[in-house]
């Protein structure tokens, strides 16, 4: 496929999720094969107005549907909150380096998210829990600042009750029954019993939260080769030609969007970068 043009893509369903989030199930038209890496991102096309990268949640096993979180927040976001079923776009990808599936397996896998860091982050989920036999422990630990901005509280909950599986909750402002953790989602790590030499850290959502996210986990006993993070930079061309996603010497959407923490850990703590 050329990697410039956007295939077109008819959304079957729109779901929304909170009042400025909403999720695109997606079907190529044009009938050609499409596969893609967890934590890989795709560029959606709003006709007449232009691309944003958006991470690729999943995709349905058994309509093939391909599942897109969006947040509406700048000009495109908000012409694609705009659409509904039975509406098209355009769809170009996938595009960067996704998580180390291989590297993880006979691992545990800790996924550390915050926010809409919660997006990317379920593709490790599905993966993992597909391959089942190929992983050991998942913890899933996610931070939000009010417990309102908090989506698939329902899947959450399913993914609690699966074997091998934990899942905590952390809020910065809670309402009253809130039932997980009132506070930053690092003071979960206190929960977590693991095995320093056979765990990989995964982590998605504001720099702040994963820096004392890999910070805290490095602490407590964890390599940080073993860390990886999932950037977020302004990526308009997803190929490393515009250079608008310049990180260090390394391109966001080409040798990223999830990097080891040793190659991005200077750089997260220099201003500007």
């Amino acid at each position: 496929m050329n990697a410039y043009l956007p295939r077109e893509a008819l959304i079957v369903e729109r779901i929304d999720e909170s009042p400025d989030t909403f999720t695109l199930q997606l079907r190529l038209t044009d009938g050609e094969p499409y596969g893609f890496a967890p934590g890989q991102f795709n560029m959606l096309y709003l006709y007449g107005g232009g691309e944003v990268p958006i991470s690729i949640v999943g995709r349905e096993n058994d309509s093939g549907l391909l599942t897109h979180t969006v947040r509406s927040l700048g000009r495109i976001t908000r012409g694609l909150a705009a659409l509904g079923s039975g509406d098209r776009i355009g769809l170009r990808g996938p595009y960067g380096r996704g998580w180390p599936m291989q590297q993880a397996m006979d691992h545990d896998v800790i996924v550390v998210t915050g926010g809409l860091g919660c997006a990317p982050s379920v593709s490790i989920i599905h993966h993992i829990l597909d391959h089942r036999a190929d992983y050991g422990h998942l913890a899933i630990l996610q931070g939000v600042r009010h417990t309102d901005d908090l989506i698939w509280r329902e899947q959450y909950d399913a993914w609690a009750r699966l074997p091998g599986v934990t899942v905590l909750l952390a809020a910065d402002e809670a309402t009253s029954g809130w039932p997980g953790h009132v506070g930053l989602v690092t003071a979960l790590f206190d929960r977590l019993t693991f095995d320093c030499n056979r765990t990989i850290a995964m982590l998605c959502g504001p720099e702040i939260m994963m820096r004392a996210a890999a910070d805290g986990l490095h602490f407590r006993g964890l390599a940080a080769g073993s860390i990886y993070l999932s950037m977020e930079r302004n990526m308009q061309c997803a190929l490393g030609h515009c250079g608008h996603c310049q990180l260090g010497g390394s391109f966001v959407c080409r040798d990223g969007p999830v990097f080891c923490w040793p190659e991005v850990r200077e750089l997260l703590g220099a201003r500007g970068f």
